[in-house]
């Protein structure tokens, strides 16, 4: 394992003149970020809705182990309600190409900066976990969670999965993959809490939809999963693959990561 040398930041700024390739309806554009050998989900910013010149402004960090090896991909996804989003453009940056500071244009334009750690300089806080955002509570933090992937799922009348995500209250959902037993969302949830969630869970379940007509069972529950958030405040980060209650083999994967301001 390589210990961490550096730090990326990626400014996405801003998107000009972009085009839906089959010219029909609206865009909803957002970027996905991935810096490869980096085994964290991908990273993403907000969707613009309905917007051909998006602007973001939003900033991004990553954790650099092999600067002459490493490359930040960047790609451009039209978000869609249903189905798969489609992507609308890559941009790709090695890392020992970049220049600091230097805006990349294009119909994408992105703000980088690489900083090396100095000699005296502990890096070990920063491999995989950052500090929280400014604004976040002083006695609480920010709960990131990624649903990544599920294996082996099997529905008795279709296999559409998306996950659903129930937390104090509050529901989010990824999107739907179709026909698929082994969907990937990679797709990322962010809870601001006031005060840490030791004693809290969070219930994730997977479901199968079908908008079929005349279809007896149009939504069935694919299997679940209740996390006890005891161990990702203890240990700021987790990744585990969990097996799904009431599926036969259906096993989901899921990382969280608690941020603090210290």
């Amino acid at each position: 394992m390589k210990k961490p040398v550096g730090i990326l930041k990626v400014n996405i700024q801003r998107a000009m003149k972009l085009k839906k390739k089959d010219l029909l309806g609206a865009i909803d554009p957002y970027v996905m970020l991935k810096l490869t050998d980096d085994k964290l989900p991908s990273k993403k910013t907000t969707v613009k809705r309905k917007n051909l010149n998006p602007e973001w402004n939003e900033e991004f960090t990553f954790v650099v182990k092999d600067p002459q090896a490493q490359v930040l991909e960047l790609n451009v996804f039209d978000w869609e309600q249903v189905g798969i989003h489609e992507k609308m453009g890559l941009n790709i940056m090695p890392l020992k190409e970049l220049t600091p500071e230097e805006p990349k244009t294009g119909q994408l334009v992105v703000l980088v900066n690489y900083k090396t750690f100095k000699e005296d300089e502990d890096p070990t806080n920063v491999d995989g976990v950052h500090k929280a955002p400014e604004g976040t509570p002083a006695g609480g933090g920010l709960l990131l969670i990624f649903v990544l992937e599920a294996q082996d799922l099997e529905g008795k009348n279709h296999t559409n999965p998306s996950a659903r995500i129930l937390f104090r209250g509050e529901e989010h959902k990824t999107r739907v993959v179709k026909k698929n037993r082994d969907p990937r969302w990679d797709e990322e949830f962010q809870f601001m809490l006031d005060e840490p969630p030791t004693n809290e869970r969070v219930h994730i379940e997977v479901t199968s939809t079908s908008k079929r007509m005349g279809l007896l069972y149009p939504k069935e529950s694919l299997g679940y999963v209740d996390i006890y958030l005891s161990d990702v405040v203890s240990n700021k980060r987790i990744n585990e693959r969990y097996h799904l209650i009431d599926s036969k083999n259906g096993r989901i994967q899921i990382e969280m990561q608690w941020m603090t301001l210290s």
